[in-house]
This record gives C-alpha cells, structure tokens and sequence, in this order.
C-alpha cells in the first residue's frame, strides 16, 4: 500500500461583494478552516479555497450608484473579505477573485468546452428577469421574485442556451446513488425533487451588461454570472492556464460547503456544467444553514448583521498577555502573523459558533449567548481545569510532571470511559460532525473536572503518608495527560488558545502541527517535564461586554445609497441592503425589519382544562395564523417525536424553522410541498439545542389523539393571514 499522503481539497462558497463580511460568511470560513486544519494535521495533502464572486448586473448597477468604476467597487470589498480571513488567521491556501485575468482564461476555456461538446446554442429570450439574481424566473413581471421578493422586470434578450435537459437522467442517478454526495438527507431530497420535477434549457449569457466575462467570439454578450462563479472551484486550480499542476493533483474537490439558499446551483447547475465538459464532479457538497436574529436571516437591509470586527475588538480587550509569543507564532499557519488578541477572540468566536449552532441546521445569535458560552465553557470549563491543574503541579511537583508506576482501577476506568468518547469519532470529520464533535470535548472538560474534584489533590497535598502522596502523584497526572489530550483534539477548534495551553503544559507548540494520530495515544507525557510560565488562559467577562458590543454595533450606521442584492444566489451567507420598514433591537442592533412584530411570551404548557373557556374577539385577533409551504423537512438525531421543518411564508416573510412532534405520524417525504396553517407569533423555544419559530395547526383524531394537518382544498397564497 502506498505511503502517499491524501488528498484533501476544500472549498468555501465565494462571497457576493455586495455587502462588508459578518459573522454568517465567517461562520462558513470558519467551519472551512477547522476542517482543513484537521486533515493537515492527519498528514493530508490540503488545498483551502475560499474568495469572493465580483461579476454581474446588480454589481455593475451598485458601482454606478456609488459613482465608481465597477473594479474599484469590487476592489474595496474584495480586500475587506480578505483582511478580516488574515486578522482571523483563517489558513486559505488561494483567495481567488472571478476578476482575477487567470479566472476569466479558465472560465473561457470551460465556456469553449460546453460548445464544442455541442451543449450550447444561441436563440431569444422573452421572460420575467430578477436583477438581484441574476436569473430568469417563472412569473409574471412586476411581482414579486418567488426566492427575494424583489420585483421582476420584462427581459427580451438574444441569449447562449446551455442543454440543461439533457442531464435531468444523469443527475438523478448521480445523487440516488450517492456518487454526487449531497449532505443532509433533507438537502438531497430538495435537489431531487428539483430535478425530477423537469430541468429546462439554462440561460447561460447576457447581453443588457457588460460588467462580466466576455464569451469567446461573441463579446456582445457576458456569460452568465452562475457559470463564471461556479468555475473559480477549477480556475483556481490552473484549470484554462499553462499549469495544470494543481488541477491534475486536486480535483475533484472532496468537500464543498455552500450556504443551504444556493444548493440548486451548487447540486444541479455545477455538476451539468462539469459533465457536460466531460470534467469529474465534486465528491461530496455540504449546505449548512443560516445565523437568524429573531426569525429572520441576518440581513443588512433589516440591520440585523453583526459584524466580525465588532466581535473581534470587544472579546481581544480580554486577552492575557503571551509570555512566550514566538512559540504560539509556530502553530499559526496564517500567511500573515495576526496580533494575539485577534486570534483569541477568533477562538471564542469559533468555539461559539461551532458548538451553539448544530451544522446543517439554522441557529440563532446573540451576544448574550456568546457572553454566556465563553463563561461557562471557556473561563469555567476548559480554561479553569487548565488552570487549577497546572497551578497544582507548579506547586507539589517543582522538578517536573511525575508519572505514577501504576493507575488504580479507578484511573484506568476514568481513561477508557473519558477520552474513548472523543476518539470514537473519525480522524477525518465531516462537517455535519463537528458540532457532536466538539459537543463531546465540552463533555470530556467536565468528566476530567469531576475526577479532580471528586480525588481533591489539593486536600491529598497537605498530607504527610506515602499513600496520599501516590494517590496525588496519579491524580495530578492524570488530569495533566487528559488536558493534554483534550488540547490535540481542540486545536482545530482553537488553534491559539490551545498552543498557550501546549506551551504551559512544557510542551513544543511546533508538536501543534504535526501528525495528530501520533499524539493521541494514553501516557505521552513524559515524567520530568517542566510546566512552562503559567497565565490566565481564558479571563472572565463581565457582562459589560454585551453592552459593550451592542453599542458597538449601534454605531454603525446603514449606507445613505443601499446597493441591491438578495437572499440567493450569489453567496452564501447572502445579505440585502434594501430599505426595511420598522425598527426593532435585534441581536444587540438597532433593526430594519420586514418581517412580523415582537412576539409575546410564549406561556408555559399546561394541561387543557375539561371545558375551554370563552375568549373576546380581540384576543383571537392576538393569534397570527398565516399559511405556509412545507418546504424542508427531516428527522433529528435521537429525537423519536420531533421533525425539523422549515416553511415558505411567500415573498413578505422570512423562511422558518418550526420543530413539531408528529414524526410518528408523518414521514418527511410526504410533508415536502404542503401547504399548511402556522401560527407564527409565538416566541421561539428551544429543543435538542434548535430554535422552533412558531407551530403547526393540527387536529387531534382518534382514541390516541393522532395530529391531522389542517390544509387547503382550493390554492391560496403563501403568507396569507387566516382571520
């Protein structure tokens, strides 16, 4: 068997420079970057793509707005995404822009190959056009876009057609047969039904712009925006250019990660391009879904964003000093050094976003919950059992760490029921992993917690009889060996934090990066070794620091001339600077918001009395009931009763995430597509760790009491309210 290291190649979406980067494109970056970490670290030949998509009408009408040229406008922005991936330490092997001449090459080059195949041709178009996009849509003019809810305009254009249909057959056995691996279950059946319900002709050039790459022979038109960012996963490789090194080495990707709003190009446009031009198709693509502040999707127009910087500057005020900065320096792996209050507070924020929010799933954001995560599991947890054990070491055993000549039953059981649990998981994580992953870390902190606790070594210190002193010796390096351990697992997670904690433990930061396999083995540390300066790792926060952020966040004000954009397709996370009406505090924001009011207090569930009691029409008026479309629907892990749903509220609303207990009833597959009644003024309540935004209308049939969907007979309206 070959000693040849893997391949492991990975991309982010690229960005839509519309818009300053928030905490939604870094939880992406984030995710991205944690998992090129870990497979470095396992040895893996790695590649780490991430960039931004700078093409398209809606840019060209934003720099006209804004009275630049639409290079310069995509100049500034572009360098914003990329300074805030370099403050955070984010490890991209390529920052790739679809400006950049080596891309517009590459996607020519894809361009000639879809046409010498024979999957192009040239016709008329007439249609609905939405601007924010970039897309032909099914509906009439002058109403609203069925994915943005901006209006559609009447578009007569001669176009280049690409033969989407020919791959409707393709596609489907690629997905059924899990060669296109598309995670989770819910995502892949979306893609299905999206294609088994017909795949026409695609649209693939413009010619009412200019601010595009031009086609090959033809430089009346633009190629159409989708296929020019979709083929940075390539050009960035060398594909269409004189080195092909990097392409030949790493393509196909293995893992794709894309917001859940552009799974259908992803899943569906990307592949038929690839295969048309007889080029592999990805291995496997990840949607995750999106940070919400009340309900709604973080979105500039609603002032609902919370920006990466605001978090980065508030949480590195906390940072200890580094007594040994040029060893942490040696595991940073950025190309460029960031100063280590930046990557402390990227490390909160990583660890936050990584165990609050289940990946795959929606999951709320507030800087109450950061302030709370980052006290109890950082200052309290991991941070404090760093803490009181090396300060106990550094005071019992002065010559270094020493290693008891044998464990106790007792010990032995603590090792193989502690750290057994983390190493159950796969070297390699896949992304829909991580949040159990990290999870059973926050797990393990508080099972080697117990053990300290429960043997009190610093009860057994003051002591005087040889058994005390065997028992502290083994207690002592026990609990030194778990947070040993415990760091390898969390440097992905935490890469600056958990070198500070390598260095106190006397240990190498450089061991950071290298092979992690052979680190994770039981008794490694070695006895005589000396602790390094100890430091605070994690100082506490008060709770000042919410108001701190809030404010910090207040000052900063919507643009005086918003630049178009929407909820999809162009990047994911997407945001949108139009004007909202209403204002509202969302996420420690002042809000534009669209959506529905403050919802009340949602009351506690008690028992229904035997006869309900009357109540006023004003009262039932309290009740928002609008009907929805069953859009998004799965099981949750070790839950029985519980399906996560998400519905279409039509243009005006928001999708949301309901939780409801009729998996025993219903499967997923035969909720998907109707429509249903939804109360959506109730406050959301958390379960198994998800937001519930609202509930289902059912009625309750038969001796068991089995839920019956309240539906339509006759077509209605998505959002329409029922009075």
């Amino acid at each position: 068997m070959s000693d040849a290291p893997k391949k492991f190649y990975l991309t982010t979406p690229i960005y839509y420079v519309n818009a300053r980067p928030h905490i939604g494109h870094a939880y992406t970056t984030i995710v991205a970057d944690v998992l090129a970490r870990r497979h470095r670290l396992l040895g893996d030949d790695t590649f780490f793509l991430t960039g931004t998509d700078e093409h398209g009408q809606k840019i060209e009408r934003s720099a006209a707005a804004a009275g630049v040229p639409p290079q310069q406008f995509t100049d500034q922005v572009a360098h914003e995404f990329k300074t805030l991936w370099d403050r955070m330490g984010i490890t991209y092997d390529k920052f790739i822009r679809t400006t950049d001449p080596a891309h517009k090459l590459g996607v020519q080059q894809l361009w000639r190959a879809l046409e010498e195949k024979g999957f192009i041709y040239l016709d008329t178009y007439t249609g609905s056009y939405c601007v924010s996009d970039e897309a032909f849509v099914d509906a009439p003019a002058g109403t609203p876009c069925p994915d943005c809810g901006r209006l559609l305009e009447t578009v007569t254009e001669e176009n280049y057609f690409f033969k989407l249909s020919a791959f409707q057959d393709k596609l489907i056995a690629l997905i059924e047969s899990n060669t296109l691996k598309i995670e989770n279950d819910s995502r892949r059946n979306e893609v299905l039904s999206f294609v088994r319900g017909g795949l026409k002709d695609l649209s693939i050039s413009r010619s009412s712009f200019k601010w595009g790459i031009p086609v090959p022979g033809n430089d009346k038109h633009v190629i159409y925006v989708w296929l020019d960012a979709l083929a940075n996963y390539i050009t960035a490789l060398g594909y269409g250019s004189d080195d092909t090194t990097n392409f030949e080495k790493f393509w196909p990707a293995d893992l794709q990660l894309v917001g859940k709003e552009i799974i259908r190009f992803h899943c569906v446009y990307w592949p038929a391009f690839l295969l048309a031009a007889g080029l592999p198709i990805p291995q496997a693509i990840t949607a995750h879904g999106w940070l919400l502040f009340d309900n709604s999707k973080m979105s500039k127009s609603k002032g609902n964003i919370v920006r990466t910087e605001t978090i980065l500057d508030a949480l590195g005020t906390l940072c200890p000093p580094e007594p040994q900065p040029e060893l942490v320096a040696r595991v940073l792996l950025g190309r460029k050094r960031p100063s280590p209050k930046d990557l402390f507070a990227s490390d909160v924020l990583r660890y936050f976003l990584l165990r609050e929010i289940p990946f795959g799933y929606d999951g709320s954001f507030s800087f109450d919950a950061l302030w709370e995560r980052y006290n109890a599991d950082l200052v309290n947890g991991y941070g404090n059992l760093v803490s009181r054990t090396l300060n106990l070491i550094s005071q019992n055993e002065p010559d270094g760490i020493e290693r008891p000549t044998s464990f106790s039953a007792e010990g032995t059981s603590f090792i193989k029921d502690g750290v057994s649990q983390v190493t159950r998981y796969p070297t390699h994580l896949s992304s829909n992993e991580i949040t159990a992953y990290v999870t059973e870390l926050s797990l393990l902190v508080g099972h080697v917690d117990r053990y300290l606790s429960t043997h009190a070594p610093w009860k057994l210190a003051k002591e005087t009889t040889a058994e005390a002193r065997k028992t502290l010796v083994e207690v002592l390096y026990t609990s030194a060996e778990a947070i040993r351990l415990l760091t390898i697992f969390l440097h992905p997670i935490m890469p600056y934090a958990t070198a500070r904690v390598w260095a106190q433990l006397g240990l190498d930061p450089a061991d950071l990066t290298t092979n992690h396999q052979s680190l994770t083995t039981w008794g490694q540390l070695k006895p005589g070794t000396k602790l390094g300066p100890l430091s605070p790792i994690f100082p506490r926060a008060d709770k000042s620091l919410i108001e701190i952020m809030t404010n910090m966040e207040n000052e900063t004000t919507p643009p005086s001339n918003p630049t178009p954009d929407s909820t999809a397709p162009d990047a994911a996370p997407r945001t949108t600077t139009l004007p909202g009406s209403g204002t509202l505090t969302v996420g420690g924001s002042t809000a534009l918001n669209t959506g529905p009011a403050p919802m009340p207090p949602q009351p506690t569930d008690t028992p229904a009395p035997a006869e309900a009691s009357t109540i006023s029409i004003d009262d039932f008026a309290k009740i928002e009931l609008r009907v929805a479309q069953i859009v998004v629907a799965e099981r949750i892990p070790k839950a029985d009763k519980l399906l996560r749903l998400e519905v279409d509220l039509g243009p005006d609303f928001p999708r949301r995430q309901i939780l409801s207990g009729i998996a025993e009833h219903y499967t997923p597959e035969e909720l998907i597509g109707r429509r249903i009644v939804v109360i959506t003024n109730l406050a959301p309540r958390k379960m198994r760790g998800l937001e519930s935004h609202g509930m289902l209308l059912a009625a309750s049939h038969g001796e068991n009491g089995k839920p019956i969907l309240a539906t339509f007979a006759e077509d209605i309206a998505l959002g329409s309210r029922l009075k």
